[in-house]
C-alpha cells in the first residue's frame, strides 16, 4: 500500500511540473505571437520603411564642373579625372587601424594624415573623407588586390581641378577648395545641399567663387542595393548629374601673360577695359600665386611663404587695394565738362596756385601758380587749380 501510495503521488508531482512547465511554454509562445503581432502587423509599415532604407542606398553622382575659356578659347580651368583613396569612417571599426593598415600598402604621409584628420569634422554630411589624390596606376592595383582587408577604404575616381597656365591670372580665376563648415551653412541657407551630395570642393575666390552656381552643375544619383555589408548588389535607377557650364571670359589671356611679365617681381596692378564694350581685356595683380596649391589644401610651407611674404602675393590688388587716382582723373574730368558743355577748350581761368571753396584753401603743386590757363596747358602742367 505505501508503495502504491507513494506512486501516486510521483505521479501528481510530475503531472504539476508538467503542467507548470506547459503553462510557462505556452506564456513564452503567448509573449512571442503577442511580439510578432506588434512586429509584424501593428508596426509593419515602420519597420518596413527601416528595412527599405537598410537595403536600398542612394549614392550621390557629383556633376563635372564647367571649363574656364578666355576670349580666344584658351583654357584656363580644367578637370584632370583621378583616383583618390577615401575612407568611409561610418564603416571602419578603428580609423588609426585602417590608417596603419593603408599605410603598409601604399605610401601615405603625414601631411596626408593631418589633413585626413583636420577633413573629418567637416565631413559630416559626407559618405567618404579623402585621405590621398591622385594615385598612381601601381598605387590602385595594390589597393584594389588587397580590398578585402580593408572594409571602409574606396577608390574613386574623380575631376580634380587643374590651373594649366599656373600663376597667369590667378587672382581673376581663383581657385577651388574643398568645402569646410562655413561652405556648408551657406549652402544650407541657400538651400542647395542636395545639390552638393557627394561634392567635395567650391569655388573660394575669384571667377570660380563669383560663377560657382553656374560652374557646378546639378547632382545625379543612383538608387542601390546594398548588402548587410553595404556592398553593391545591383543598381535599381539612375539619374544623370548635369555637367555644369563652361564659362568664356572676356579676357585676353595672352595680353594678361603681357603685363603680367612687364611687371615682372614687381608690386602692381593693371585693369585693362575694351572703352567701346566695357569689357575687361586683362585684370592683372603682382605679384601672384600658383592656384593649384589650393585645390587639395595648401601644406603649411607654402602657406607660410605666401602669407609671411611682405609683398602680399595674395592682395587682390586691383579689387582690394587703394591708390589715389592722382592727375589721372583730370583728362576726364575735362571730357565730362566738354561732353557736358560746362567748359570748352578756349575757357581760360587764372591760376594763382591755390583754389578756395568756402573756408578752405586747396593748394596747388606749384606755390606761385601758373597765371593764365586753358584746358590744353592744364592738362599738360597738371593744374590742381583748373
Amino acid at each position: 500500500m505505501v508503495e502504491v501510495r507513494n506512486t501516486e503521488h510521483e505521479i501528481k508531482q510530475l503531472r504539476l511540473r508538467l503542467g507548470i512547465a506547459m503553462g510557462a511554454a505556452l506564456a513564452c509562445f503567448a509573449i512571442l505571437a503577442g511580439r510578432f503581432f506588434y512586429l509584424q502587423v501593428r508596426h509593419h509599415a515602420d519597420f518596413h520603411a527601416l528595412a527599405e532604407e537598410n537595403r536600398i542606398a542612394l549614392m550621390p553622382s557629383p556633376p563635372v564642373r564647367g571649363i574656364i575659356y578666355d576670349r580666344r578659347g584658351v583654357v584656363l580651368a580644367e578637370n584632370e579625372s583621378a583616383y583618390t583613396l577615401e575612407i568611409a569612417p561610418q564603416r571602419v571599426r578603428s580609423l588609426e587601424a585602417t590608417l596603419d593598415a593603408v599605410g603598409r600598402i601604399i605610401e601615405i604621409s603625414r601631411r596626408d594624415r593631418l589633413r585626413f584628420k583636420r577633413l573629418l569634422s567637416d565631413w559630416k554630411n559626407f559618405d567618404t573623407v579623402p585621405l590621398k589624390s591622385r594615385l598612381t596606376e601601381d598605387e590602385v592595383a595594390k589597393i584594389a588586390a588587397r580590398r578585402y582587408m580593408l572594409p571602409g577604404v574606396e577608390i574613386k575616381g574623380r575631376h580634380i581641378r587643374t590651373y594649366p597656365l599656373g600663376e597667369t591670372a590667378a587672382h581673376l580665376l581663383g581657385y577651388i577648395g574643398r568645402i569646410s563648415k562655413r561652405d556648408l551653412q551657406r549652402i544650407d541657407d541657400d538651400g542647395e545641399s542636395t545639390n552638393y551630395a557627394g561634392t567635395t570642393h567650391i569655388g573660394k575666390i575669384g571667377v570660380e567663387l563669383s560663377y560657382e552656381k553656374a560652374l557646378h552643375g546639378r547632382a545625379g544619383a543612383d538608387q542601390v542595393e546594398v548588402s548587410a555589408g553595404g556592398r553593391v548588389v545591383r543598381r535599381l535607377s539612375h539619374t544623370p548629374p548635369v555637367p555644369g557650364s563652361n564659362l568664356i571670359l572676356s579676357v585676353d589671356i595672352r595680353l594678361q601673360a603681357l603685363v603680367e611679365n612687364w611687371i615682372g617681381d614687381r608690386r602692381g596692378a593693371l585693369v585693362a577695359i575694351e572703352p567701346a564694350s566695357g569689357e575687361v581685356l586683362a585684370f592683372v595683380s603682382k605679384p601672384t600665386f600658383d592656384p593649384n596649391l589650393f585645390v587639395d589644401g595648401i601644406d603649411v610651407p607654402n602657406w607660410n611663404a605666401l602669407n609671411d611674404d611682405p609683398d602680399r602675393p595674395l592682395l587682390n590688388r586691383p579689387l582690394r587695394g587703394t591708390y589715389p587716382p592722382g592727375s589721372t582723373y583730370k583728362p576726364f574730368m575735362a571730357l565730362a565738362a566738354l561732353s557736358s558743355g560746362t567748359r570748352t577748350t578756349d575757357f581760360t581761368i587764372y591760376d594763382p596756385g591755390f583754389f578756395k571753396l568756402g573756408r578752405h584753401k586747396f593748394r596747388d603743386s606749384q606755390r606761385w601758380g601758373r597765371g593764365y590757363v586753358d584746358m590744353r596747358k592744364s592738362i599738360v602742367e597738371s593744374s590742381d587749380t583748373y
